[in-house]
């Protein structure tokens, strides 16, 4: 089985006759008659009654010419994905994002893209801490969304993209003290601090916000922490668009903690000086903003 008669199969069925293929194709129609014998001996099968002027498919021709359809469809994407890749469309990009992050801004910049662009395969990870810098320092990802915490500023192009805010919550079951003033370090040591472990390697470890002489858990995601501090298991630092639902339905607490305060952290959208990037890329750094 053949490209060309797959394609000689299309033409006939779509012009109505062997001529009207053959003029289509540029092929003289004993062409044609002959690709669709050789495919008809390959098949073991007679793919269209002759008997009138215009040729019509038979019963099984016609299940032979669907699936010859669908073939030569994807064989178009095929060729399409491989003009795109001459033009030196990456094969694929990566992204590295603090989990912090609230995705759902970032989510019309990848549809938009991936559309374009369907060729190259996205690739999103998310980090914790300085695990999106490394990623891209360790030439692991093409664009980091992070804080500027720890970044070698001489080396990258940054430009600010969105603002996270992370407070410490815990659940009403863990009943902390109530009263408006802070709680002191003192108070707190009594109950479990949940943590997150890094993605940076050992460089990159969490080192602010640490209530000293404490318990503490490690976690290694902030999915992971959330369900630990819902659940009523220990306290800890998370962002508000994580925690929104459950704040506005007291399921967790926002606390008035000593030394862990409120944060406000801009996140950057950050790229190596030393490696310009490809095509989809740029494009997708061009779309990745401020809302």
């Amino acid at each position: 089985m053949k490209y060309d008669q797959l394609i000689a199969l299309e033409a006939i069925v779509s012009t109505g006759t062997f001529r009207g293929a053959a003029e289509r194709l540029n092929k003289s129609q004993s062409a044609v008659s002959h690709a669709i014998r050789l495919l008809e001996d390959e098949l073991e099968i007679e793919l269209f009654n002759r008997a009138a002027y215009r040729p019509s498919l038979t019963p099984a021709g016609e299940i032979i010419y669907r699936e010859a359809s669908r073939v030569l469809r994807q064989m178009q994407d095929l060729r399409s994905t491989a003009a795109r890749l001459r033009a030196r469309e990456e094969p694929a990009i990566s992204l590295a994002v603090t989990a912090t992050m609230d995705l759902d801004p970032l989510l019309s910049a990848l549809a938009d893209v991936g559309h374009r662009h369907p060729a190259t395969h996205i690739r999103l990870g998310m980090e914790m801490m300085g695990g999106p810098v490394a990623r891209l320092m360790e030439g692991k990802a093409d664009i980091a969304l992070a804080s500027l915490d720890g970044v070698p500023l001489d080396e990258v192009e940054a430009e600010p993209i969105a603002e996270v805010t992370i407070r410490p919550v815990a659940s009403p079951s863990l009943n902390l003290p109530s009263s408006t003033r802070a709680i002191s370090v003192s108070e707190m040591q009594g109950f479990i601090q949940v943590i997150t472990a890094g993605t940076g390697g050992g460089s990159h470890v969490q080192s602010r916000d640490l209530l000293p002489g404490g318990r503490k858990w490690t976690v290694s995601d902030l999915s992971a922490k959330k369900k630990v501090i819902v659940a009523g298991l220990g306290w800890g630092g998370l962002p508000d668009h994580m925690t929104a639902e459950e704040r506005g339905s007291t399921a967790l607490l926002p606390l008035n903690l000593e030394g862990f305060p409120v944060r406000h952290t801009v996140i950057f959208k950050i790229r190596r000086r030393d490696q310009p990037l490809g095509i989809v890329a740029s494009e997708l750094w061009d779309k990745i903003g401020m809302p």
